[in-house]
Parts: structure tokens; sequence; C-alpha cells
């Protein structure tokens, strides 16, 4: 259990930094950025048993989808957070390295491309959307981004 407490912070702070990479996508190169409110949506849709959808945007709104996709988003990167953290420590026996924090983030593209993008209408690998070169080069960033951002987590939280 000691790996839990350092992988949600983990966690946390490399969500913020896949957050912070979003604000320079979107507002410094006017690039699309994930819509938290179909996410919510998409979510919201579970327990009813709809896990998959024609598109998410056709898909009836639900109450606080805003909120249910931020808080989604948040737990995601905690859940990976904690896992990357279990994965250094109890399988490889040592602290998080720049290289293995990078192929995690690599790892974790599959829930988007395989499970997600697909659930919300969207195809794999987002291959139903209107751009999905660029769809699938943000996704790699933001990833990308993720994996650095554990790293940097554990620097900052446990220098050496």
């Amino acid at each position: 259990m000691e790996f839990v407490i350092p992988g949600v912070l983990m966690g946390i702070l490399a969500t913020v930094g896949t957050d912070l990479w979003a604000a320079v996508l979107k507002h410094l190169l006017r690039l699309p950025t994930a819509n938290w409110r179909l996410v919510g949506r998409w979510f919201g849709h579970m327990p009813r048993g709809a896990f998959v959808h024609r598109t998410i945007v056709d898909s009836a709104a639900i109450p606080n989808e805003l909120a249910i996709g931020w808080i989604a988003h948040y737990v995601t990167g905690i859940v990976y957070g904690v896992a990357y953290f279990a994965i250094v420590q109890l399988l490889l026996s040592r602290d998080p390295a720049l290289s293995s924090a990078l192929l995690f983030g690599l790892v974790t593209l599959a829930a988007p491309w395989l499970i997600m993008q697909p659930g919300m209408g969207f195809g794999m690998f987002a291959s139903k959307t209107p751009r999905p070169a660029l769809v699938r080069l943000i996704n790699l960033s933001v990833h990308l981004v993720f994996g650095t951002s554990l790293y940097l987590a554990w620097l900052l939280l446990w220098p050496r």
C-alpha cells in the first residue's frame, strides 16, 4: 500500500500537466482538445447499460455531464498514477524513470483509441472523426506529456 499515496499524487500532478498542455494546444496552437462534457455524457450513460453510441454527440444529455467528465478525467489520471508507481516499485523494484514513464504514457493510449473513442462513436483510433490523423497526433502528444509529467511529479515530490 506504500505506493498508493505517491501514485495518487503523481497521477493528480500528471493530469494537471496534461491539462496545461491541452491549454497550450487550444489557446496557442488553436488545436481541438478533449470535450469533457461528452466524456461525462458517455460515462453518465453507462449505468443505464449504454456503453457504445452511434455518436455520443447525438445521445441524450445527462445532468452534470461536464462535472462527470472532469471527475472521470482526474480519476483516470489517479488510477494511472497508482498503476505506474506500483509497476515500477513492485514489479521492477526501482524508482520511476523518464523512459518508463514515457513508455507507460504510450501504453495508456490503448484506452482512448480502443475503448473510449469507439464507445463514443468516433471509431477505433478516432477513425470516424473529421481529422483522424490530427486527433491521433493530439492524443499521442497528451499521453506523452502525461508520462513526462508522471516523472516530473516524482522528481518534484521526492527530489534526489
